[in-house]
């Protein structure tokens, strides 16, 4: 990786990168002496607001329950033909399954694209979901460059 380097995105890099939606980490804060639960998502994003927007699953013995009011980070990675890009976003989660119709996030979350993955022992239909809204306290995007030796 020597000659290799990296940039901060621009905000039209970052929502080009993240799109409507797609797939990243999310990472939930537990106690000091625990690993953070980390669990690969499906997300959704506005690039007017940059908020994400997620639909998680609830089956029994999950633990998100535990750690919904925590602190979370969320990482969007690839590697492309001219290197790798990443997205980290960090804040807390709200949630806007029951939010009313009208409201802002509810129609948010109508203009964005929240990959189905069935990644599911069972039925999507026979698990519980909730949907959640990110919006960031930071969000930085960063690609790599080759440096000019």
């Amino acid at each position: 990786m020597q000659g290799l380097r990296w940039v901060q995105m621009t905000a039209d890099e970052r929502n080009e990168f993240l799109g409507r939606g797609g797939t990243g980490v999310l990472s939930f804060a537990t106690d000091p002496d625990d690993p953070p639960l980390s669990l690969p998502v499906s997300y959704g994003f506005n690039p007017d607001t940059s908020n994400f927007y997620y639909r998680l699953a609830f089956p029994q013995g999950s633990g998100k329950e535990a750690v919904l009011d925590g602190p979370v980070s969320f990482v969007v990675h690839t590697h492309t033909d001219g290197g790798w890009r990443s997205v980290v976003a960090a804040g807390s989660l709200e949630e806007v399954t029951d939010a009313p119709y009208e409201s802002t996030a509810v129609q948010e979350m109508w203009a964005v694209h929240i990959p189905e993955i069935d990644i599911f022992d069972r039925p999507p239909e026979d698990i519980p979901f909730r949907e959640f809204r990110l919006v960031p306290d930071t969000l930085t995007g960063r690609k790599e460059v080759a440096s000019q030796s």
